[in-house]
């Protein structure tokens, strides 16, 4: 039996790595094996490009072509060393941003021709595609609330991408709504500015449709 592939996908803070593990927790409660993988990374080539990424680790920020050409380099090798495979033996894959990032970032944010940005995602996930893709939508700036809040109590700083200015993640939230209205059959949209737990319910909800 193949493996179910759910994305979740939304602006800085909204809270996507949370609710992936408590997707993760549900599942296990189930006896559905599931497995957490992010973008960018999620494999020893994908982390280093994260690095370089978000992190300037190359010693310089990349260019924007560059920038999403780097990103679709670590989604192939994700999708080739880690997705297909365990779709494949039946595992469940929740992956922290995919496609839709890049389209929402690299096209509607940096504004290169989303048409071509697309296209690019089309060739490196070769014939992956999400099943579900969940769109946990918030407000710009109580996302960068949040941010502010848990790096006060990590001792942490914002990476490369959360350093942009504030007009630039209004772009992004607007391009991800822009693709939830364009595929409304794959997108799922849930409001993320409640508490987690409310959050998580709503989701599970929407996942009991693939079950």
């Amino acid at each position: 039996m193949h493996g179910k592939f759910i994305t979740l996908e939304g602006p800085e803070g909204s809270g996507k790595s949370t609710q992936a593990q408590m997707i993760i927790r549900r599942l296990g409660e189930m006896g559905i094996e599931a497995m957490y993988t992010r973008e960018p990374g999620g494999t020893a080539l994908g982390e280093a490009i994260r690095n370089i990424l978000q992190h300037n680790a190359a010693g310089e920020a990349p260019c924007e072509r560059a920038e999403l050409l780097l990103f679709e380099a670590s989604r192939n090798q994700l999708v080739e060393k880690v997705i297909r495979p365990a779709l494949e033996k039946g595992t469940w894959v929740i992956c922290d941003r995919f496609i839709d990032s890049t389209t929402a970032y690299q096209g509607y944010g940096r504004g290169l021709p989303v048409d071509e940005v697309q296209a690019i995602n089309s060739f490196a996930i070769h014939w992956i595609a999400p099943d579900l893709t969940l769109l946990l939508d918030l407000d710009v700036n109580t996302g960068f609330d949040r941010i502010a809040q848990r790096y006060l109590e990590l001792g942490e700083s914002a990476d490369r991408f959360e350093q942009e200015e504030r007009s630039f993640h209004e772009r992004v939230r607007q391009g991800y709504l822009t693709q939830a209205d364009t595929e409304p059959e794959r997108f799922r949209t849930v409001d993320a500015s409640q508490d987690p737990e409310t959050v998580s319910t709503a989701i599970w909800d929407i996942i009991q449709e693939l079950l």
